[in-house]
């Protein structure tokens, strides 16, 4: 019996992120001698983009609400310099509190306080004050980096504690396993669940899908948004907790163009800018679809600077094929 070609089509378009993914470790593994799949390797990939699903995960579910962050990058720095701030050696006389000793738990929550009120904000400037969320993100990029300098004094936030550089650093089980993978594997669940199980989750399809819709069938739309935003801020907030913890500081650098590596994962994940359509599970593979361009790129000696080249290229690709696939299904 021969394969019905429609059906194989169809299947291709709904998988074509997992499908991407697989050629590319085939590809990779090719080049590379199957070093790039070494179990070395794959901890190095898993540490390298742990922070970024965090970010990610946040940005993609405003892209399924037919929104946009750019602020990703500017908010996670600013949550780990407070983060970091309030995990500084007390005997450090250049610090931050010089002389401060507080619990574990002080940094951690303070980063994601920061990043959730930063949330906030976007949610009440594009559900209420009707910006549109280019412009309004746009706006907190510039704040969020304004107040980093202004808190830091453009100083770097070193020298942090043991115990706060082991949230990030720790391996566990017999094959050193990053905790950082553990993060990333529970986080996922959670935002699984939010978005398929729950109500809100399938208001946020429903407001991405059609706002106008959604508001007839009695969502609260402006509500809504305010969460996503939130949900997001929190996510950007124990991603700047994480990103400090592994780097051991956190600067004005800290962070640097994590919008653009959140935005592109996503979409190479098959999160559709028209809104409405995408998964948790696209979003993860696009995540380590990225990350492996990169790492591959790396291990084979290629010159950084052709990597903004190449993510750029797939974030226009991705876009581009996108809106062609939904704009034959109108």
């Amino acid at each position: 019996m021969n394969p019905n070609p429609l059906k194989a089509k169809e299947l291709l378009s709904k998988y074509t992120s997992f499908v991407t993914f697989v050629m590319l470790v085939f590809v990779l593994s090719v080049l590379t001698q199957g070093r790039v799949l070494s179990w070395d390797s794959m901890r190095t990939l898993i540490t390298a983009e742990a922070v970024r699903t965090f970010a990610a995960l946040g940005v993609g579910m405003i892209i399924i609400t037919r929104g946009i962050d750019l602020s990703v990058g500017a908010v996670v720095c600013l949550t780990a310099s407070v983060a970091a701030s309030f995990a500084q050696d007390p005997a450090l006389m250049t610090a931050i509190y010089p002389g401060l000793s507080v619990p574990l738990i002080v940094p951690i929550v303070a980063g994601i306080t920061v990043g959730a009120l930063f949330g906030l904000f976007n949610g009440v400037l594009v559900a209420y004050g009707k910006l549109p969320p280019f412009i309004a993100t746009l706006g907190t990029m510039v704040i969020a980096r304004g107040a980093q300098l202004i808190y830091t004094q453009a100083a770097i936030v070193s020298s942090l504690t043991v115990p706060y550089r082991a949230i990030a650093q720790t391996a566990f089980g017999p094959f050193r396993i990053p905790i950082l993978g553990l993060y990333v594997a529970i986080i996922s669940i959670i935002v699984w669940i939010l978005m398929r199980h729950t109500r809100q989750g399938s208001n946020f399809y429903a407001i991405g899908g059609n706002i106008q819709a959604a508001r007839v069938s009695g969502i609260n739309v402006e509500k809504n948004l305010v969460c996503v935003y939130l949900y997001a801020g929190i996510l950007y907030g124990i991603a700047g907790v994480l990103i400090s913890s592994r780097l051991a500081l956190a600067n004005a650098l800290t962070a640097s163009g994590m919008e653009l590596d959140a935005i592109a994962a996503v979409t190479v994940g098959g999160i559709s800018h028209s809104g409405g359509v995408g998964t948790v599970g696209g979003m993860i593979i696009g995540i380590f679809t990225m990350g492996l361009i990169r790492f591959g790129m790396s291990f084979m000696a290629i010159s950084p600077y052709f990597q903004n080249l190449v993510q750029g290229a797939i974030i226009i690709l991705a876009v581009f094929f996108d809106m062609k696939k939904y704009a034959k299904r109108a």
